[in-house]
């Protein structure tokens, strides 16, 4: 079974939920997409210390 199809199975199951249950769901939705967008975008902040020159803390003891 591909991603595809499971995508698609995925919306079978949501179009056959109440409108309460859907609402819910996306309010859900929307605050995963806010905090993944927010992660993101707080990552690229991050990149002038993304040096491995300075990785002592992945180095083997």
């Amino acid at each position: 079974m591909t991603s595809n199809q499971n995508v698609e199975e995925i919306k079978a199951m949501i179009f056959q939920l109440p409108v309460e249950e859907l609402v819910a769901l996306m309010a859900d939705i929307e605050k995963r997409v806010e905090t993944v967008t927010m992660m993101q975008l707080a990552e690229t902040g991050f990149q002038e210390w993304n040096d491995p020159e300075e990785d002592i803390y992945n180095d083997e003891a």
